[in-house]
């Protein structure tokens, strides 16, 4: 049973109860609760300010990085795809050129090699009856060796690409950079005139290029060496691996010129 101390507490606590509900609804109604809301706010807005102004920041500089390394990212694989398309490029118009020149080639032999120019020309014995004329690409194994020079009725002079008067514009297969190879006259041959900053380049495959006038684009001559120095206007130079023994030659292949007269 509860004594009338308790009967009034409870009556009391119920009392407040009814009447803290009542004067929530009814300020409710008025908008009190509101205005006191915006009042509260107004007062937190100063010192919440910083901390609302660095947490846009920060989000603003995640929503950037996330953005760049994505960007980053396709940037690296749109490179590697456009490589990739350069070198089936390369190799397409590179089969597409052998089966051309296949049917083009005939055979010719070294007849002359003078010790004094050994590693500058050769010649051939076949000259201008045979439909021999100057300028045209020799071959040993399917790698070009050097081109005809002079054509006389009978034989033919060839010149190496081991001589130093032979400067021969190249493109590098797989970066598509240029360079011009040209021999040293002891059998050394160099690719000079790539930019420093295209990196090492060794391994890769060299063939005559396109803005050549001597020769047609795309005939093969072997791959860049090792790098042996770089020039004070930013280039650098490498050894040449000829795909041709250039120290050896008997039999050679001589490719005519195509029936339109083009090389």
């Amino acid at each position: 049973m509860f004594d009338r101390r308790q009967t009034r507490e409870w009556v009391h606590g119920l009392t407040a109860l009814i009447l803290s509900l009542f004067l929530l609804g009814v300020s409710s109604n008025l908008g009190i609760v509101k205005g006191a809301a915006d009042i509260v706010g107004e007062i937190l807005a100063v010192p919440e300010y910083p901390a609302v102004k660095l947490r846009a920041f920060l989000g603003r500089m995640f929503l950037w990085a996330r953005e760049k390394s994505e960007l980053q990212d396709r940037i690296e694989t749109l490179q590697r795809e456009n490589a990739a398309l350069r070198v089936t490029r390369a190799v397409v118009l590179n089969e597409q050129l052998k089966a051309e020149l296949n049917a083009r080639m005939s055979d010719v032999q070294v007849t002359m090699r003078a010790p004094l120019s050994w590693w500058n020309e050769v010649r051939l014995d076949k000259g201008e009856d045979e439909g021999v004329t100057s300028g045209l690409p020799l071959f040993q194994d399917g790698f070009l060796v050097g081109r005809v020079t002079s054509v006389g009725k009978f034989s033919s002079w060839a010149e190496l690409l081991t001589s130093p008067s032979l400067m021969i514009p190249v493109v590098i297969e797989e970066t598509r950079d240029l360079g011009v190879v040209v021999g040293e006259g002891n059998g050394t041959v160099l690719l000079t005139y790539v930019p420093v900053a295209r990196g090492d380049l060794s391994g890769m495959n060299l063939s005559t290029a396109l803005i050549g006038e001597q020769l047609p684009p795309g005939l093969p001559i072997g791959k860049v060496g090792a790098q042996v120095g770089t020039e004070d206007d930013g280039y650098a130079t490498y050894r040449v691996k000829t795909g041709a023994d250039l120290s050896r030659l008997y039999t050679l292949s001589l490719l005519s010129r195509a029936k339109d007269g083009a090389r």
